[in-house]
């Protein structure tokens, strides 16, 4: 271990011991649930992390975020409104729905996570992360798995972690427009299914 390191690892431990910092993140963890806020469940995620929490302690968040997120989701969908992704709370809404849409693809469950980037696609106007979530729905449908779809598609080299929507993959191996031409059969499928969705929610919103 080099110096840097045993330093890193002396504040850290130092961190874990500090009165202050878990005060801290004792008060961030009831404004959390208090505001039902998913951004300050994602800095308490990070905090947790950095300070190798017990998992359970770390799965408890997760639980939350997920279940804080679909809540907002469906929110969204009964009002007809759209992402704000300006919105700091927003903004971590659609990361929470984006993040369990990845998971749920890396598990093989491709109809789940299908459906959560139509959706995102849906709910999002920012032109480059439409186009993004849209690309991750046609590769689905084209019949691309996840490590496929990481190794063959996405240009993950190109992720800058000090860009705010690094958490969702909007990099690729080929322009956006040229990646949406290649699958214009299940681009053209996913707005068909989205058109539907839509004449459902306005017919049961009407009922």
């Amino acid at each position: 271990m080099n110096q840097n390191n045993r330093e890193e690892a002396i504040d850290l431990e130092a961190l874990k011991k500090d009165p202050q910092f878990q005060e801290n993140l004792k008060r961030l963890e009831g404004e959390m649930k208090a505001e039902r806020s998913i951004a300050k469940g994602y800095q308490l995620l990070d905090a947790k992390l950095l300070t190798e929490a017990d998992q359970e302690e770390i799965n408890e968040i997760f639980t939350f975020i997920v279940n804080e997120a679909f809540d907002r989701l469906a929110e969204l969908l009964s009002r007809g409104e759209k992402f704000d992704m300006a919105d700091p709370e927003q903004w971590a809404t659609a990361r929470a729905v984006y993040e369990h849409g990845i998971q749920r693809y890396s598990e093989n469950d491709l109809k789940g996570a299908r459906e959560i980037f139509l959706i995102l696609y849906y709910l999002i106007t920012e032109k480059e992360l439409r186009d993004a979530m849209m690309i991750h729905s046609a590769a689905v449908a084209a019949g691309h798995d996840f490590d496929s779809f990481i190794e063959n598609l996405a240009d993950v080299r190109s992720i800058n972690p000090n860009d705010a929507t690094a958490f969702f993959i909007t990099s690729f191996v080929q322009p956006p427009d040229i990646l949406l031409q290649m699958f214009a059969k299940e681009v053209a499928e996913g707005e068909a299914l989205l058109a539907k969705m839509e004449e459902n929610s306005k017919a049961s919103n009407e009922e």
